[in-house]
Formats: structure tokens, sequence, C-alpha cells
């Protein structure tokens, strides 16, 4: 079993996806017959959408074989961009993918918008009226779903309003308090906030709808904007970790990934099923890079 007192990193402010990640795992171990979640500590490490978290583990706490840090489809994209400086997919051992989650657009529920077509419309008119909250800046994957949808409506990105914030948790806060009036986030962070019924999800930008909370949901494609955004959730750790420790953390979450209370966690969770793990992880997330790269660049994102 992996060393007791283990921390779950989430670079992020508390209550968005990566928050959501760290919970999962903490809450998957616990169903294990050794209760390994028991002893899992989450801690937040918020700074440079990721960046802080990301270097703080590479150069301080490389060999740590009790320290896992959440990542997503976000953070393949930052590291593809460069946003990490020179920071390479490879500096890391990865762990484990938990599940995939897809893009959404969401509104307060009091808002005029009943429709991405609405929302579409009021961009139309004026953009400059329409603050729309993301977690990260320009070129960020919450950038990048409003940025694809409205080019496809003739609008240009440049002249939408972004509201550059740390972590979907923040984003709904913000929303909530009427600074932004929309948030591109995640389905997985959609289905947390749509509990308290403060919240109206426009589109899901997956392929077809999605089950449980969301069914009711159209996908963009539906509306007629052909966006599809998937993103991989999942875990890693610091580069010189032991191969014995970096086996048995793998080994651990093989096991609680095939598990039917862990499937239970992850639908509950907003997540959809993907599991990964060693090898085949980190086969996967450096063919992600590489497309994320080639993408960024031909939006003019990369930096030189």
């Amino acid at each position: 079993m992996p060393a007791q007192g283990v921390d779950c990193i989430v670079p992020s402010k508390p209550g968005g996806a990566m928050d959501l990640t760290c919970k999962l795992v903490q809450q998957g171990m616990r169903q294990l017959p050794d209760g390994a979640g028991r002893v899992l500590r989450i801690s937040y490490v918020p700074g440079g959408i990721g960046a802080v978290a990301w270097h703080s583990q590479v150069a301080r706490r490389r060999v740590e074989g009790d320290t896992l840090v959440a990542f997503s489809g976000g953070s393949l994209l930052n590291l593809a961009q460069g946003k990490f400086g020179k920071a390479r997919a490879g500096d890391v051992r990865w762990v484990a993918a938990l599940g995939t989650d897809y893009g959404m657009i969401a509104v307060r529920s009091d808002s005029p918008y009943k429709s991405l077509s609405d929302l579409i419309a009021a961009l139309q008119r004026d953009p400059a009226k329409v603050l729309v909250g993301v977690s990260g800046t320009i070129g960020s994957q919450d950038w990048l779903k409003v940025a694809l949808l409205v080019k496809l409506a003739g609008i240009d990105p440049k002249a939408v309003r972004f509201v550059a914030l740390e972590g979907g948790g923040e984003a709904f806060t913000a929303m909530g308090a009427n600074f932004v009036q929309v948030v591109s986030g995640d389905a997985s962070e959609a289905t947390l906030m749509s509990a308290g019924g403060s919240i109206r999800v426009l589109a899901v930008m997956s392929e077809q709808r999605l089950p449980g909370v969301l069914a009711r949901v159209p996908t963009a494609r539906e509306q007629g904007y052909d966006v599809v955004w998937p993103t991989i959730r999942g875990v890693w750790m610091g580069p010189q970790v032991s191969d014995r420790a970096y086996r048995e953390w793998v080994e651990t979450f093989e096991r609680m990934m095939a598990t039917p209370a862990f499937a239970r966690l992850r639908a509950d969770a907003g997540l959809y099923p993907l599991s990964l793990t060693g090898k085949p992880l980190t086969e996967h997330v450096q063919k992600a890079v590489d497309d994320y790269g080639r993408r960024a660049g031909q939006l003019g994102l990369m930096r030189k």
C-alpha cells in the first residue's frame, strides 16, 4: 500500500474541477479494503493557472512518494503553450486518469439568456456588455471553448470580454455575485453547482447529451455550433519518485478504478469512464500535449 499521510495537491482554489479530482481520489481510496484514502489530505496551491503547483513539486518535492497532484486537459494545454516555462510532459510521472469531463457554458438561473443562441445573439449585438468568467487567461481551455463558439458565429474572440479567474470555484462565485454573466467551465463543475438551482447550463460540449443531472441540457452541436471539448482528469507525481512507490500507486489506482463503488463515485462527480495508468497514460498525455501544441500554433497562441 502507498505511504501513509498522503497529500493530494489541488493546483487552484477550492471548489473547481481540480478540487473535485482530489476529492474523488480521496473517496475512491476509502472504498478499498486497506482504506488508503482515509489518510489522504487535500492541499490547495493556486497560482499561475497551475504553474505554481507544478514548479513547487518538480523543484522541491521531486522524490516524495506520498504526494499526488491533480491535472486536467487544461494542464496539458498549458504545457503545450509553454505557460509552465520550459516544463515538459516528461518532467513528471503520470499516475492515473480517473475519467473524462466535457466543456459547458453556464449562466445564472435568472439570466435573460435561455439558450446558447440567446447568448451568441447578445454577443453579436454588443460583446462588450457580456463578461465571461474563465479559469486562466487567453489561450486557456475555458477561453478556447468560448473562442471556438463565437468564431463559428462570426464574432472575433478578441472582442469578447473575458475575466481571468483562478479555478472553476472562483468563476462560479464571481457569477453568483454578477461580477461575470457567463461561466465557461466543465460539466463536472456544473453538475455540482446545479444542485442549488442557482445556475442554468446552456450547452455541454460533448458528442451527445450527457446522462444524469445534465441530461436535459442540449449539446452545442445540437444548437448549431460544432464544438466538442473533452477534458481528461487525473493525477501525477514528482519526477524522482522511486519506481517501487510509483508502481504501488499505479496498482492502487487500478484496483480502485476497477470497483463498482468507484464507478458510482465517478458518475456522481459528473465524470465519464476513462481509466488509464502508468505507461498508457504517459503515452496518452504526450500525444495530447503534441495535439494541443498544433492547435495552439494554428491559432497563434504559442509562446516564442
